[in-house]
Order: structure tokens, then C-alpha cells, then sequence
């Protein structure tokens, strides 16, 4: 089982009650914050392929950052809006937490307690082994 990460910024209300939520729960998790440690290309890409509406579940197209750049998503190869992200990591919304098999955007207390379950049940099996 992969870890959980969760690419947060402080001052989001949703990753604040996400992390709360992981915390209360006893969930194990490596914490990024967003604007620091931004996904890299290879992590953007394993992202995307979690997603289950592509690259709108993961963009902020109604954020400041996005609007002020003026740009047509539609226009850009896939390739160059990845890039796009990594310089401007404003245009991520946030959270976004994953374990490397599912993945969750934003404040989702069901998809948490999914990612919970199953890092609950593989840590049991490792220990019973």
C-alpha cells in the first residue's frame, strides 16, 4: 500500500478539515504543502491518470490565478498545461490526496474514510503476516 499523500495549503478551510479529519481518525499521511513542494511532472501525470474527469478535476478554473492568465485550456497540448500547473500551482484546487491508487479533490469525508479503510485493512493483513 502506497502512503497517503495530501498536497494541502494552511490557509485552505478544506485542507484544514481535511487534515483534521485525517488526524482524528488516526490516518497516516505525508503532508506537502502545495506551493513548496509542488507535484512534479511525474506525479501530475500519475494524478491525472486517477482522475475521473481529467484535468477539470484538478484545475481551479474559477480561481483568480486562472483568470488572470487569460488562457484558453483547450488550446494548450496536455504537456504544456501540466507544466502550467507546476509554475503556477495557485491553478490546482485544493486539497488533493491520494494513496497512489484513488484519488480525492477538495473536501470528500466518504472518499477519506474509503482511503482510511483500505490503509486500515493492508496494515492488518502486513501485521497478521
Amino acid at each position: 500500500m502506497n502512503e497517503i499523500i495530501f498536497y494541502s495549503y494552511p490557509s485552505c478551510t478544506s485542507c484544514r478539515k481535511t487534515k483534521k479529519w485525517l488526524t482524528s481518525n488516526n490516518v497516516n499521511f505525508r503532508e506537502k504543502h502545495i506551493f513548496r513542494e509542488t507535484p512534479s511532472y511525474e506525479d501530475m501525470m500519475k494524478i491525472l491518470s486517477l482522475t475521473t474527469e481529467g484535468i477539470d478535476e484538478i484545475l481551479a478554473t474559477r480561481s483568480q490565478t486562472f483568470k488572470d492568465l487569460g488562457v484558453d485550456v483547450n488550446e494548450l497540448s496536455l504537456s504544456e498545461l501540466i507544466k502550467l500547473m507546476i509554475e503556477e500551482p495557485k491553478l490546482l484546487r485544493r486539497p488533493i490526496i491520494t494513496n497512489g491508487h484513488k484519488l480525492i479533490v477538495g473536501y470528500n469525508e466518504s472518499g477519506l474514510q474509503k482511503i482510511a479503510k483500505k490503509k486500515a485493512k493492508h496494515e492488518l493483513k502486513q501485521s497478521v503476516s
